[in-house]
């Protein structure tokens, strides 16, 4: 991973040394010397990189000047990002400054600056220079590793989503599922002693994937009233696994909070039913945490079954197992053939004759491990030729016995096979826990920040983003996918092992805590000056540890607290994560809803920002005027804050901004004057449209300077439009190519029982874009719809008119020629639909429609 920082560090530099340039701003004398020393240093190291990388694993001395590197380039990436932050500002502002009007001219250029700028200046040439020796020294050592200079991989292979393997079925296990299926189906234990099953094996030998097939058998969801599943993992958390039972077994977690009524709930809940528990990944041997459950269970209905899986026997035994199956591990022939269902997915036998006897050996060299299999089949996918596949068979990787036995190996080939960007973007996995459920979107927007997908307001982060996680996924590095109706991912997992493997690699960099008290012994889990990213999930009456804002170096802060409301103290806040945390680029309040009232202006603090989650905080009416000092800031989340009333008013100085997500912001007025200057948006959930009077406000044609945009948009006050010179034509969504779903809201008004002329003009004066797929119109009070643009979307396949109570008349929509789904919702003026609407000789082409007067 270190090659991957040293990488991003010289594109930073470059980047901000041709910035320079153009701006004719010059440093203050000798720092040029410094840049070129660092840069030459920095490019003498990286010449080493991937020697060294190969070579962490089996020598501690590379593994610590690895870790010396990669600590002072995150230093360096920090001086960078402020220097960066402090050309933004001048970009952004000019050269005033209101704190310290008097400016100094300097003979050697054109350019004034107040004493400020060239204090702040001379403080970035100071950092650079001791992080210079800092790198000087580790330049001095390289010689005494002897490392080899080895190209690295430099662009990733483009994967199409077609190209993710349908792992559905597994291979082998015939005789293991038919055991399995059969203990579930039998009657169970004659007296009332609980019919506990134990599925035993290492990690990566397939014990989670036997419990699914058989969790999902036919014949074993007839036999329950209700089947859970529970991932248990380490630590045994005795209250979170007990919410989860409910949330089984009740449709919805529970809000008690005791674990004496948890275990009554659950008591209460199985009485009478027939149910399977499985409890995947038990660690724990202590049986006093295993005993509430075991006496509250048994009162299940005869036949209940609950079945485990675990890595120890021990543990089986310890929670009174009356069956134990052993996995063994998979036959040469069963791991060949999962192997090649992988590196010969949808090759012609020509190409995988020649390969098939080294892919044997390869197989072989598994140990019989269904994820090792999976992993090297899903890795040799991608290598073409016999010389490729001989490469890895004769690789010094294989003897490696570290980490779980057979296992390092296979990871670590198809790990160091990508390119280091893409590894920076799977270690970085590490910061979740086990068994997570990783928001594809929020992965992406996470390694965003952290600069992974590269710098440039111009470039196409989001799509790099989604290539990188395609590639990781072809590679079986994800799991557990979920999909949309399209089959776009959503969702993904991790297998354990995958997630020990990322941690194995991160070294104190990545952690994540639960946090069930006021525990301030938080820093005593990890080195803090190395750690970097950190999850925390806090219980419902957890307080945030003070002692977080000792680890000054925090680039990543996730904050979950599960499915309950969660909020933070301002003065947390404001001295804690805004005051101290000022290396953040990544801050997410993960809560599904937050009564947190106030962002103090304390944020401005956080300069190196990128990503700031705010979903779901139901308490904030206006965020800071502080925050627009975030120059750097790419994806702003402010869904579901129902009640936010204002955007802050110099919000267009953000002009980094790619993704403003303010999706059920209801009470947002209006969109502030200047909002047009944040050129890099590509995502912007809902616009809000003021009224003519609001001298604040900008109109709906300031999107058109928004080219970027892309997705879906809602567009709502429509209904604030009044006749006259701003609804002659609005431009702001005309040459929107990438835009195609649009929700159009005239607002649901006291005066929505009226009819409304302006309303049709309204209708009439937008120009939507060209490529729109899909259209909703809510709250409309005309009586005819007959815009003449809407005959003109000839891409258009579906159309949502909801609420036209006053509607009369429709255009002849029957004749848009890719038209599919029509819905007319509470359209009660409307009495007929004749010839002219459905354009008879056109309509064969739509599928459905959709009328409900109610």
């Amino acid at each position: 991973m270190a090659e991957a920082i040293v990488s991003a560090v010289l594109e930073q530099l470059t980047s901000i040394i041709k910035e320079q340039i153009q701006q004719e701003a010059r440093l203050v004398a000798g720092v040029s010397k410094e840049v070129k020393k660092l840069t030459n240093n920095l490019q003498v190291i990286q010449a080493v990189l991937v020697d060294a990388e190969q070579r962490q694993v089996k020598e501690m001395a590379v593994r610590l000047w690895l870790d010396q590197l990669k600590h002072t380039s995150y230093d360096m990436e920090d001086v960078l990002d402020e220097w960066n932050t402090a050309i933004l500002k001048l970009h952004i502002e000019g050269f005033e400054d209101t704190d310290v009007p008097k400016k100094v001219c300097f003979p050697f250029h054109s350019v004034c600056f107040s004493f400020k700028q060239v204090g702040l200046r001379r403080d970035i040439a100071v950092k650079i220079e001791e992080i210079n020796e800092n790198m000087t020294d580790i330049v001095k050592t390289t010689d005494t590793f002897n490392f080899n200079v080895i190209k690295s991989v430099e662009k990733p292979e483009l994967v199409q989503s077609t190209s993710l393997i349908d792992e559905s079925e597994i291979c082998g296990r015939v005789e293991d599922r038919g055991a399995l299926v059969s203990k579930l189906l039998s009657e169970g234990c004659v007296d009332n002693d609980l019919h506990i099953i134990s599925i035993v094996g290492m990690g990566g030998i397939g014990k989670t994937t036997l419990a699914q097939v058989a969790y999902n058998d036919d014949e074993v969801m007839k036999n329950f009233n209700k089947r859970i599943w529970v991932c248990v993992s380490d630590p045994f958390d005795e209250y979170r696994i007990a919410k989860a039972i409910i949330e089984g077994l009740e449709g919805n977690a529970s809000n008690l909070v005791e674990f004496n009524s948890l275990m009554l709930k659950i008591h209460e809940s199985i009485k009478g039913k027939k149910f399977l528990l499985v409890l995947d990944d038990v660690w724990t041997e202590d049986y006093n945490k295993w005993e509430p459950f075991y006496h509250c269970l048994k009162h299940g209905f005869h036949g209940s079954k609950i079945l485990i899986t675990t890595r120890k026997e021990t543990v089986a035994c310890m929670m009174k197992s009356i069956d134990i199956i052993n996995i063994k591990t998979m036959s040469e022939e069963e791991s060949w053939v999962l192997f090649k269902r992988l590196a010969f997915f949808r090759r012609s036998p020509n190409e995988c004759e020649p390969l098939e006897d080294i892919g044997r050996k390869i197989t072989s060299k598994c140990k019989g491990l269904p994820l090792a299999a999976k992993t090297m089949g899903s890795f040799l996918h991608f290598k073409r030729t016999r010389e490729e596949w001989q490469y890895i068979l004769d690789s010094e990787i294989w003897k490696l016995e570290e980490f779980e036995k057979g296992l390092l190996p296979p990871f670590l080939l198809s790990y160091n096979d990508l390119p280091s960007p893409i590894r920076r973007c799977f270690s970085f996995c590490a910061i979740f826990p086990n068994d997570y459920i990783i928001e594809k979107d929020v992965l992406i927007k996470l390694w965003m920040a952290q600069g992974y997908l590269g710098f440039g307001k111009d470039k196409e982060l989001e799509i790099i983003g989604h290539d990188y996680f395609n590639n990781l996924a072809t590679r079986s590095f994800f799991q557990e996918f979920v999909k949309d109706l399209d089959e776009n991912i959503i969702q993904c997992k991790m297998h354990d092992i995958v997630h020990d493997f990322a941690q194995f690699l991160n070294r104190n960099e990545c952690f994540n805590v639960e946090i069930h008290g006021n525990e301030e012994s938080l820093i005593n889990y990890f080195d803090q000056e190395k750690v970097r990213h950190l999850m925390l999930t806090v219980s419902k009456e957890a307080s945030l540890p003070i002692s977080i804002c000792s680890i000054k170096r925090l680039r990543s802060l996730v904050i979950s607290c599960g499915d309950f409301s969660y909020s933070l103290p301002n003065d947390i806040l404001s001295k804690l994560l805004f005051g101290e945390l000022t290396c953040l680029r990544a801050l997410c309040f993960d809560f599904p809803i937050s009564p947190m009232s106030e962002i103090p202006k304390e944020i401005g603090k956080l300069i190196h920002l990128r990503y700031l989650k705010l979903k779901g905080c139901t308490g904030l009416e206006q965020l800071p005027e502080t925050l627009c000092g975030l120059y750097n800031l790419q994806n702003l989340d402010l869904s579901h804050c129902i009640n936010l009333r204002e955007l802050p008013q110099e919000v267009g100085k953000l002009i980094n901004l790619r993704q403003l997500l303010n999706e059920r912001t209801d009470s947002l007025r209006y969109m502030p004057i200047g909002f047009e200057r944040i050129s890099c948006l590509r995502t912007l959930s809902e616009f809000t449209v003021s009224g003519g009077g609001n001298s604040k406000a900008c109109n709906l044609d300031c999107l058109k300077d928004l080219n970027h945009l892309e997705g879906k948009l809602t567009v709502r006050g429509l209904s604030n439009l009044t006749n006259g010179s701003e609804t002659k034509r609005i431009e702001g969504l005309t040459n929107k190519k990438k835009l195609f779903t649009l929700m159009l809201k005239f607002d649901k008004t006291t005066e929505w029982e009226t009819i409304s002329k302006n309303d049709e003009v309204v209708l009439e004066a937008l120009q939507p874009p060209p490529n729109l797929e899909t259209l909703s119109i809510w709250y409309f009070r005309g009586i005819t719809v007959s815009p003449n643009w809407m005959m003109s979307l000839t891409k258009l396949r579906v159309l949502s008119l909801w609420n036209f109570k006053h509607c009369k008349h429709l255009p002849p929509l029957g004749k848009l020629p890719s038209l599919e789904s029509l819905y007319l919702t509470i359209m009660l003026s409307l009495k007929r639909l004749g010839n002219e609407f459905w354009g008879i000789e056109a309509m064969s082409h739509l599928h459905q429609l959709f009328s409900s007067q109610n």
